[in-house]
């Protein structure tokens, strides 16, 4: 029986970090979005960043990629394109690896699984403050 209450309440502990994660998941990946992303798809994701203009492919409106996607967000595409394995061309070549980024900054400071964990969650901020911005 106790252990039965040990499990409910870390059910109940559980949903509720949950619950908190989406809310900070959204921030972090705000601030994310602005220290990467803004230069080129613009402070609204519209398009339009300060760099739009040199890039030698345009840069996409954000916030319609799920009215492009018959009004469902195609979060395992963005996901992709954000981590690196769709191989975007843009730039001249692939679009920043932000996956690959992001564990250069991170290297093992987390050890080997945390520091994976952390590239993930990154990229996982990121597409949904992208789910959060649609149109």
């Amino acid at each position: 029986m106790q252990s039965k209450m040990v499990l409910i309440a870390a059910c109940l502990a559980g949903s509720a970090l949950c619950t908190a994660g989406s809310a900070q998941e959204a921030d972090i990946g705000a601030t994310l979005y602005a220290d990467h992303c803004a230069a080129c798809h613009g402070a609204t994701g519209m398009g339009d960043g300060d760099m739009a203009d040199v890039v030698n492919v345009p840069s996409p409106n954000l916030t319609l990629l799920a009215k492009n996607n018959s009004g469902v967000f195609p979060m395992l595409n963005v996901l992709h394109v954000i981590d690196g394995r769709s191989g975007l061309r843009a730039h001249g070549g692939t679009m920043p690896v932000w996956g690959r980024v992001f564990s250069d900054e991170i290297g093992d400071t987390a050890g080997p699984y945390g520091s994976v964990l952390e590239v993930r969650g990154r990229v996982l901020s990121l597409a949904k403050y992208l789910e959060s911005i649609q149109q």
